[in-house]
Order: C-alpha cells, then structure tokens, then sequence
C-alpha cells in the first residue's frame, strides 16, 4: 500500500512537470557581439510582460550566428550585416528557403578613442591610413609624438568586416592592429590607453569619446537624415517566417515597444517613436 502510494505521488510530480514544461517556450537568439546588449534589454522587458517565455542570448559573431541558424542551432540569428550569397545558398540547400531578415534597428559604426585624447574630429581618409598603417603616430595629427594603437574586432565579427568595406575600403588592416572577440574588450582596452583608437557599435560609446567623422557627429539627426557615413541596420534572420512565441517577440521588437528600449540601450530606432 504504501508502496503504491509513493508510486502514485511520483506519477503526480512527473505529470505535473510535464505540464509546467508545456507550458514554457524557449527561443534560442545567436548572434552579433554589436546586439549582444541590445537584444539582452529586449529580452529582459519583453519578459515583464511574457515571463513564460523563456529566451536565451548568445553571442559570438554575426559569423557565428549565422553558421548556429544554417545548422539548427538558433531560432534566430543577430547580425550586424546580410548574409553573404554562399550563406543563402547554405540556407536554400538544407531548408529550401532563403531565409527572412528582420530589421530590428539602426546602429552608427562609431569611431572611439580615449577621453583624454584631444581630437575630436577625424577624417576618413585619415581614419583608413591609421588602420591600415601609413599613418603610426599621433603627432602625424598635431598631437604628441606617441604611437598609435588601432583596436579591432575579430574577422567573425560583421563589425570587422563593414569597417574593413567601408572605411578601409576593401583594404586590409594594418598588423599593428590589437585584435578583440567582443565591442566591451575593445572599449575596455582604448578606456584604459590613451593613445588607442578603435570602433564599434554606439551602444557601446559610454566610457570612451565618440569622434565626428568628417565633420559629422553619429546623432540622431545626421542618423536619420543618412548624413552619417558609417551607419547600418542591424537584423534578426530566422528560417521561415516566424510563427507563435517566435512571431510574437519580433513583433514586440519592431513595435513601438520595442523600438523605445532600443533607443534607451543606445541605438537608434527605425523611426520616431512617440513616447
């Protein structure tokens, strides 16, 4: 008797589990360092009003995000640029599908350097010759005669690859190039040295200087009036369109709920949003 007794009450606890775990749906966001913070914030107030909804943020690269969706490994993949032709084709081959990108937000690729550094303004055809190493020494710009110490991302990072496109326009970075797998370590680093100059994603600007980029600050304004040259929108790619808790969280994102933490963490958003 007592026996099945304690036969029953594990019946009932394993029932009940069952039926909790029903309940609870987990998606799994890979992706972009750049939307690591970011999307954490998104996580984080979505749940207050969906906390049955477990999400779990990873990063590691838009490289690496992107390889996590292509093998089943993400529900959705952060990236701070689009997938490259042989990524859609990895895509067409396993799922028969493209894939379907999310715009999610709106990043300026920011220039930083230490606050105790004089400059301010910097032009890109200067900003190209530091990180590709025909300009060493801070006095080359009026200042003191230290070396300059480009900060970098790492090559699976999308960050890395827009600045190499963009800004050194198709160049390759100098070998005096400190390399870092996350923005945080790069700001860390120029936070600490005066004499380092580096880039990442505006969310990350509070404990460095931003520079003007030719004259142009990466504000709201110039964002938004596509003044700034280095701006970018940063995406959700999924396999399919969404559907249930996946459709539901990417709606929140783009909605006017969302849209108003993305600018509270630091970015901007896809358009006004009216408080």
């Amino acid at each position: 008797m007592i026996k099945l007794i304690f036969i029953s009450f594990i019946i009932i606890i394993i029932s009940s589990c069952s039926f909790n775990q029903s309940k609870i749906s987990s998606i799994r966001i890979v992706g972009s360092d750049t939307m690591f913070e970011l999307v954490n914030d998104l996580v984080l107030e979505f749940n207050k009003e969906h906390p049955e909804i477990v999400i779990n943020v990873f990063g590691g690269g838009s490289k690496y995000g992107i390889e996590a969706l292509i093998n089943g490994e993400a529900d959705i993949c952060t990236s701070s640029r689009k997938l490259y032709p042989d990524e859609a084709k990895k895509l067409v081959n396993k799922f028969n599908t493209l894939g379907v990108a999310h715009l999610v937000a709106i990043d300026a690729l920011s220039i930083f350097v230490n606050r105790n550094n004089p400059i301010d303004n910097i032009s890109h055809e200067t900003l190209k010759n530091i990180f590709t190493g025909k300009i060493v020494k801070w006095s080359d710009l009026g200042f003191v005669n230290d070396k300059i110490q480009p900060v970098i991302r790492n090559i699976d990072s999308g960050t890395y690859l827009f600045f190499k496109e963009y800004v050194l326009d198709g160049e390759e970075y100098s070998n005096n190039c400190i390399e870092f797998n996350t923005t945080k370590k790069v700001v860390d680093f120029i936070t600490f040295n005066i004499n380092a100059i580096g880039y990442g994603g505006i969310g990350y600007a509070g404990e460095v200087k931003t520079l003007s980029v030719d004259g142009i600050f990466p504000n709201t304004q110039n964002i938004l009036n596509n003044k700034y040259p280095y701006f970018r929108y940063l995406y959700f790619f999924t396999i399919k369109e969404p559907e249930g808790n996946l459709k539901l969280f990417i709606d929140w994102v783009i909605s006017s709920k969302g849209q108003k933490i993305v600018e509270k963490s630091g970015y901007f958003p896809l358009w006004f949003v009216n408080e």
